[in-house]
């Protein structure tokens, strides 16, 4: 039995608004401190990306900021940043550095090898080998990816699938390294969406009978707003009452408002910014829509699900491991706008379908995507790497 506290260093490539944040969040704030002392290191955030850094010093954690790490590669910025974590690292001296993202992945490992003892974990909260960089970018950061590997004593994947493909199709460790930890958050408020309708529609100055289709995310060429915009077009063509709500900010913001001008949405788009009252968005949405080209886990449809809104998304990355097709919501095979409209304008003509799918999605998240599950499954990984039951194998 350990006599102090494991120290976990924790490396996020920066604390935007998401999924890898709020997961890095919920394990640095939540782990038992009488068993696990953890500081958490990042980058910034790019321009319209959202801040989390507020929310995690809120909560006690302990940040150390890396500014020179960033999402973009910048060899100069890179090199300045692995320089900076390699003394963060000897400072420490942690027993784990568990890393989440990719630029956060290459730096933290290559630093945890100059302390002799320390533990690896990497999660991979989803991927940038389809649908991001050109063919040759991508088949370099493959590469580093299994070279990465070859040193990390666990590697984390949120789902089965996830999983499957890392080790099948890009050949990235041995499957004997992964472990599935899905992701798991705090989902009460969003249990209380009910009995907030109307609230965001009186704000909005939206019709209580008007439909209302939302879209969370960040406005990036990866969440394709433009095809959910070509879908809100067809829609509004058969309900000429309905509004879609954009709910995030990003680099393409700019160019999607301008999308939705020219596609005649000018006054159904409603572009909202990032939001802290997401239960309230949820609550006034009559379906929630993702179009993703590759996603790793969803937040927003788990949100969505815990909220009881029934969603339609493209079937990408771990969509079908968050939504039962059919049952909880409409899952698109295919990047065709129309049928992603024609998805969409079947649950708003059956209200009593849609609240039915609702009902099954919240059942689906509230036993799979808790926050108590999350800290239960990796407290136990840590304990395993440490106790030398979970080594390298």
């Amino acid at each position: 039995m350990r006599r102090r506290p494991a120290k976990i260093l924790r490396i996020i490539t920066r604390l935007n608004i998401g999924g890898p944040s709020l997961n890095a969040i919920s394990l640095s704030a939540g782990l038992p401190r009488e068993a696990f002392e953890t500081a958490l290191v990042c980058g910034r955030p790019g321009a319209g990306e959202g801040d989390m850094a507020p929310r995690a010093r809120g909560l006690g954690i302990r940040l150390i900021e890396v500014p020179s790490m960033q999402r973009e590669v910048a060899p100069w910025a890179d090199a300045a940043g692995l320089a900076r974590i390699v003394r963060i690292v000897r400072r420490e001296r942690p027993d784990i550095i568990h890393t989440h993202l990719a630029k956060a992945g290459m730096l933290g490992r290559l630093a945890a090898k100059t302390i002799p003892g320390v533990k690896t974990v990497h999660t991979f909260h989803g991927h940038v080998f389809s649908g991001y960089f050109t063919p040759r970018r991508t088949r370099l950061f493959l590469a580093v990816e299994r070279l990465l590997a070859r040193g990390t004593d666990r590697i984390i994947a949120l789902t089965e699938s996830q999983s499957g493909e890392l080790v099948g199709t890009y050949r990235i460790g041995r499957a004997e390294q992964y472990e599935v930890i899905p992701l798991g958050f705090d989902l009460s408020r969003f249990g209380r969406s009910a009995a907030l309708r109307g609230g965001l529609r009186r704000e909005l100055g939206i019709g209580p009978g008007d439909p209302v289709v939302a879209m969370v995310g960040r406005l990036t060429a990866i969440k394709d707003h433009a095809l959910f915009l070509a879908a809100a077009r067809l829609v509004r063509e058969a309900r000429p009452t309905a509004v879609f709500l954009l709910v995030g900010d990003g680099p393409l913001r700019r160019e999607m408002e301008e999308k939705a001008r020219a596609l005649g949405l000018a006054d159904a788009a409603r572009f909202t910014g990032w939001r802290s009252d997401l239960e309230r968005v949820y609550a006034d949405a009559d379906v929630v829509a993702l179009t993703s080209v590759n996603e790793g886990t969803p937040v927003c449809l788990i949100e969505a699900a815990a909220a009881g809104r029934p969603v339609v998304s493209t079937a990408v990355g771990g969509v079908a491991e968050v939504v039962r097709d059919g049952a909880s919501g409409l899952l698109a095979r295919g990047r065709d706008p129309g049928e992603l409209a024609s998805m969409i304008l079947r649950l708003l003509d059956d209200p009593m379908r849609a609240a039915a799918m609702g009902a099954e999605g919240r059942r689906i998240v509230s036993g799979r995507f808790t926050e108590e599950r999350l800290l239960r499954d990796m407290a136990g990984l840590y304990d395993r790497l440490l106790s030398g039951a979970a080594g390298k194998e």
